[in-house]
């Protein structure tokens, strides 16, 4: 056991987020999603529901600041009407940022970006388009001996 650390980030999940480099994208998907289809690597979080699951994964990974090709950090799929759902609401108020400053993918489109995931982490929310892509940014090291 660690101190510290949220108790929902369990030690194969902070395994893979530790791996992931610089824009490397975390998928944390309802379970609706076909995330064992499309991923190389799905941790499964049965009991856990996404908006839950990204706050405790932001705890310990920053958002790409720096993400280019008119992409944001986070990618959330779109409604077929093109609402803000009050689940996804909660799954930016988790991630720290606004509506404008996330992508909102179409369903096909975000099943092609979630492919390329390096991991998806697949919970047991039931609510619909309650998935979000996080691109990680870059750890900065404080108290470095170069500082």
């Amino acid at each position: 056991m660690l101190t510290g650390i949220h108790p929902i980030l369990t030690g194969e999940l902070l395994l893979h987020l530790d791996q992931m480099g610089h824009s490397d994208t975390v998928v944390i998907v309802d379970a609706h999603f076909p995330a064992h289809r499309l991923g190389q690597r799905v941790i499964d979080l049965p009991a856990l529901g996404v908006p839950d699951v990204v706050a405790a994964i932001r705890t310990v990974l920053p958002l790409d600041v720096t993400a280019t090709e008119g992409r944001n950090a986070v990618d959330l799929m779109a409604t077929a009407d093109g609402s803000v759902l009050d689940v996804q609401r909660e799954i930016l108020a988790a991630a720290g940022i606004q509506p404008s400053e996330a992508n909102f993918v179409g369903r096909y489109e975000y099943y092609d970006v979630a492919e390329q995931a390096y991991l998806i982490v697949r919970t047991g929310e039931t609510r619909i388009y309650a998935n979000a892509l996080l691109r990680k940014g870059i750890v900065e090291w404080i108290g470095r001996a170069d500082s």
